[in-house]
């Protein structure tokens, strides 16, 4: 599947996956050393429910690419998953995967959290 992508006025990559809108920004921290940090905004205005944090949590656990955060607002709560990563070297094909591990995952929990608010999938 290929993602209409945008290049936002600061340099940042944004696209969306399924309902999910991500962006991948770079940052050369030092020479030879360019990390690639992907934001996907999973869901946002969703319950404060307590219970729904808590499942939001047990499921950043079981994760192994991207950190979940999140985050109580006015309207809800918002959750978002980031990863970052070196780049430096990285081949295209390698790249792709990883960036598609953790968009993936971001929808796949996007698809959890809604079902369990009762809004659906």
């Amino acid at each position: 599947m290929f993602h209409d992508v945008h290049v936002d006025d600061d340099g940042a990559l944004s696209f969306q996956h399924g309902e999910v809108p991500c962006a991948v920004q770079a940052m050369r921290l030092a020479e030879g050393l360019t990390v690639l940090s992907l934001t996907c905004v999973v869901a946002w205005d969703l319950p404060d429910d307590r219970n729904l944090a808590v499942s939001a949590a047990e499921r950043a656990g079981q994760g192994l690419f991207g950190t979940l955060g999140v985050v109580h607002t006015e309207r809800g709560m918002d959750v978002t998953l980031r990863y970052a990563f070196p780049a430096e070297g990285l081949k295209p094909e390698p790249l792709s995967t990883l960036l598609m591990l953790v968009v993936s995952t971001a929808s796949q929990l996007r698809n959890e959290l809604l079902a369990g608010t009762g809004d659906g999938a």
